[in-house]
């Protein structure tokens, strides 16, 4: 078991303890999220690695933004809310993330690496620039710097 997992599981029983339902909440969806992607990589029992680990954070933590969305174009402000408060506990689990000028520098050396001279390139730049960000970048930054760079 990984530390993500690891830390997932105990925060779990600290919420139960604490009997912070919001908590509780968010972990077990994201503890089931988990073990769904398990299932998907290689059958019941296998395990995931950090990086995918992180990829399932990311989109339980995307999904909830999506909601937010939703639910404040409803006008129900107090779902909304709920959303917010399990993207904060959620987002204890993803490394810091990487500053303006770190993104600049992981692009820049993703064209070099990869030769990318036009949009036409963007795909390569893009995977190169995700594998050196390990994780610490959001897509739609990267994807945006990428772009900046190659027009």
């Amino acid at each position: 078991m990984s530390d993500t997992t690891t830390q997932i599981s105990e925060d779990i029983k600290t919420a139960m303890r604490a009997k912070d339902s919001v908590a509780l909440n968010s972990l077990r969806a994201l503890k089931s999220a988990m073990t769904n992607a398990a299932i998907e990589k290689g059958g019941l029992g296998s395990a995931l690695d950090e990086p995918e680990i992180l990829a399932v954070i990311r989109k339980q933590i995307k999904q909830r933004q999506d909601s937010i969305e939703q639910f404040e174009k409803a006008g129900r402000t107090e779902l909304a809310d709920n959303e917010k408060a399990e993207i904060t506990i959620l987002s204890k689990y993803l490394p810091t993330a990487l500053s303006a000028e770190q993104i600049d520098e992981i692009v820049a050396q993703a064209i070099s690496e990869t030769g990318a001279a036009s949009k036409a390139d963007m795909g390569k730049a893009m995977k190169r620039a995700q594998e050196l960000s390990e994780g610490r970048a959001d897509g739609k930054l990267l994807s945006a710097a990428v772009m900046k760079r190659l027009a």
